[in-house]
């Protein structure tokens, strides 16, 4: 499993046309499902993303979290995250799981972060959406299961 977390001052989803989606300062977090991901490995990631101390505190310092600033998730899938595209030019997509077990996992980690007390959006499953941010730093962290 792979997320890969923006920090962001603000961020929206919007699927034809219409916003489903959209926070203030927070995560944007790209959430990528391989094959043998489970609801397990969704919850140590998500786990790790509500701990991330990746916001400045009054000294500059990275030293504060999402609880600590009052900060959101705007949680989208991304099986382009496994995108392999070492040979050719055409990217291969075999190492993303399939869209049941991508979604039971991606769900799973969307629960495991409500669980944790943080706000989350997201953007609809499977669906061609536009992802507006406003990326704050830029910071932006790979997270791996």
């Amino acid at each position: 499993m792979r997320i890969l977390i923006q920090r962001v001052s603000r961020a929206s989803v919007t699927v034809g046309g219409e916003r489903v989606a959209a926070i203030g300062r927070g995560y944007l977090a790209l959430v990528g499902v391989t094959h043998d991901d489970t609801a397990a490995a969704a919850g140590k990631l998500a786990a790790k993303t509500a701990r991330l101390r990746v916001f400045e505190d009054d000294a500059g310092l990275m030293n504060l979290a999402l609880a600590d600033v009052g900060g959101e998730v705007l949680a989208v899938s991304q099986f382009t995250l496994y995108a392999d595209a070492r040979r050719g030019n055409r990217p291969s997509f075999t190492e993303a799981a399939r869209p049941a077990q991508g979604e039971a996992v991606y769900a799973a980690f969307v629960d495991a972060l409500r669980a944790q007390g943080v706000p989350v959006q997201t953007g609809i499953f499977g669906a061609h959406m536009r992802v507006e941010l406003v990326n704050d730093g830029p910071v932006t962290i790979l997270l791996e299961a």
